[in-house]
């Protein structure tokens, strides 16, 4: 950003705030696992944090530094600024992604927002934008305090309920979100009981991983005023359908999209194939970001809509990734849909790894498979390695061993960021490889 356009940012940053009598401004930021961090300043220091930014403690966030390399700073991004909604503050508070640096004034390389501007600038020198779209579903509970959750409803996909509490949610955030300048697509409820998603407008993957920051606290404010409790964990009731974070994926070169090619059968261009191609190939190496807890790989098993296979397809909803089905004279919208990534996991190394796979993809010109439209789940194993079709890996477990070995996943995170993110989730794995389950106790307890 140049000089004079971070300047006008800040201006009309501080016009906002002014404008709409701001009391308060959060200054936010995530640790290495995707956790929002935050401090708040007085509107009155607002221009002070924007020209000097704010000091804080870097060995007390997870993945950052060690005790004794601990001073750090934000530096707010003004382009983030929003005011945030009444509907999930009773204070008029505003608030501002930042960008976190170290003493000497260098970008900290283990900033998740700083790994994604990083790839986006390796796109953009190859002559690429990087569009995304998510799709966040989530669960809505009655109870918690540690009790089995129960869903707040017992509808299904795009079921038309009452004017019930979950109608009353959605509607609500739905509401913040526009006044928060996130555009809302649509709201609907979900194939499993107490399930919804709330979809807005695909962008710049910078902009949108900020908004799924905002998505979740929006979404867990308004659940809380209603006395329910919302939740992003990918696979939260055994038997159902699990919660994913499905991504619509494009790229874009002088206002054109990259991904169309209105001659060839599937009105994909050779960028399309290549770019889909490198992320079927390098999947096992950035699935740890993707689906990176424990619970993720509950979600992902045959038969719930869950992809498990590698392998893409255009109308098949049990591929890694589809390409929906082209309407004519909408060239905009060809884009590749990748199905495995669920909202436990932090957006900016998501979509920094998933660009990254694509991006060599390109460089390699790795071609993909013809697409499998049929079924994968009723395949039998001859059938699948008839057609070359590998898994996923089945645990956090196996995920984190291909990660261990990925050169790919290393350059898109950096150094710093992936030796501290294996470092976590080896810890994870461990202390669940090591907890005795409620399963267990009822398998063995009884007979053994």
């Amino acid at each position: 950003m140049s000089k004079s356009v971070l300047e006008e940012a800040k201006e009309n940053a501080l016009k906002a705030a002014r404008k709409n009598d701001v009391d308060l401004v959060l200054l936010g930021f995530v640790d290495i696992l995707g956790t929002p961090k935050t401090c708040t300043v007085p509107a009155r220091k607002f221009e002070d944090a924007l020209n000097e930014g704010v000091g804080f403690d870097g060995s007390s966030i997870e993945g950052f530094v060690r005790i004794y390399e601990s001073d750090m700073r934000l530096i707010p991004d003004p382009t983030s600024f929003r005011i945030l909604s009444r509907v999930t503050m009773d204070k008029k508070v505003a608030m501002v992604f930042c960008n976190v640096y170290m003493p000497e004034g260098k970008p900290f390389e283990g900033d998740p927002r700083y790994i994604l501007k990083r790839n986006l600038e390796e796109a953009g020198k190859m002559g690429f934008s990087y569009y995304v779209g998510p799709e966040l579903e989530f669960f809505l509970f009655k109870a918690e305090n540690g009790v089995v959750p129960e869903p707040q409803d017992r509808g299904g996909y795009f079921d038309l309920a009452p004017l019930d509490q979950a109608f009353n949610v959605r509607a609500e955030a739905m509401q913040a979100l526009q006044e928060m300048g996130i555009e809302v697509e649509m709201g609907h409820h979900e194939v499993s009981p107490g399930q919804h998603e709330i979809d807005f407008r695909y962008g710049d993957a910078l902009n949108i991983a900020d908004a799924v920051i905002i998505y979740k606290f929006v979404i867990k404010s308004v659940a809380r005023k209603h006395g329910l409790f919302a939740s992003f964990m990918p696979k939260p009731i055994f038997g159902i359908n699990g919660s994913g974070m499905h991504v619509h994926q494009s790229l874009w070169s002088g206002g054109e999209n990259a991904f169309f090619n209105p001659n060839d059968k599937y009105h994909l261009s050779d960028v399309a194939y290549h770019f889909i191609g490198g992320q079927l190939k390098y999947i096992k190496d950035i699935i740890l970001v993707l689906a990176p807890t424990v619970n993720s790989y509950k979600r992902l098993v045959p038969g719930y809509e869950a992809p498990v296979y590698i392998s893409w397809a255009r109308r098949n909803r049990s591929a890694l990734i589809r390409v929906p089905e082209y309407f004519i004279g909408r060239g905009k919208s060809v884009r590749a849909e990748l199905r495995c990534p669920d909202p436990s996991c932090n957006p900016y190394l998501a979509f920094s790894a998933m660009l990254k796979a694509g991006l060599e993809g390109i460089k390699q010109k790795i071609d993909p498979p013809e697409p499998v439209e049929e079924d994968i789940y009723h395949f039998d194993d001859a059938k699948l390695k008839e057609l070359y079709i590998d898994t996923l890996p089945g645990s956090l477990g196996e995920a984190i061993e291909y990660a261990s070995k990925s050169k790919l996943l290393r350059e898109a995170l950096g150094d710093h960021a992936y030796t501290k993110y294996l470092e976590a989730k080896k810890n994870e794995w461990e202390e669940f490889r090591m907890t005795v389950t409620e399963w267990e106790l009822k398998k063995y307890l009884p007979i053994l």
